[in-house]
């Protein structure tokens, strides 16, 4: 039996209907994200947003670009694009918005992440 996921709600459902996505992603952050689905192949993909332990503070946040969403996983959908996360990863996401910054410096994406007490000098990683 196949325990994933395929067909993406349009929000998070809870028993009073559609909740509150668990995270947003800027116009920046969107537009990288499937630039980089399309460079790759990957139409159809899922972006996973997952938090796991790494960096100074203890918690990093993991993405990827998968199939399909695991058995239990929140999936919603922004902008044409569908994400999904575990109910862990989302207890610490809830309310975060994340966003694409390039510079001269560097290029990549900034969680702007409520729940967090502390972050590292480099911003990779939080503490919750």
């Amino acid at each position: 039996m196949d325990s994933s996921v395929q067909a993406p709600q349009t929000a998070p459902q809870t028993a009073s209907g559609p909740a509150a996505p668990v995270l947003t992603l800027t116009a920046s952050a969107i537009a990288q994200i499937q630039q980089v689905m399309r460079e790759q192949g990957l139409s159809g993909h899922f972006l996973a947003v997952r938090v796991v332990p790494g960096g100074c503070s203890g918690l990093s946040q993991h993405l990827d670009l998968v199939k399909e969403a695991k058995a239990g996983d929140q999936v919603w959908q922004q902008d044409g694009l569908t994400l999904c996360t575990d109910a862990l990863s989302a207890s610490y996401l809830q309310g975060t918005v994340m966003d694409y910054v390039k510079n001269e410096v560097m290029a990549g994406f900034k969680f702007d992440i409520p729940k967090a007490t502390s972050t590292c000098g480099c911003g990779s990683s939080f503490s919750a």
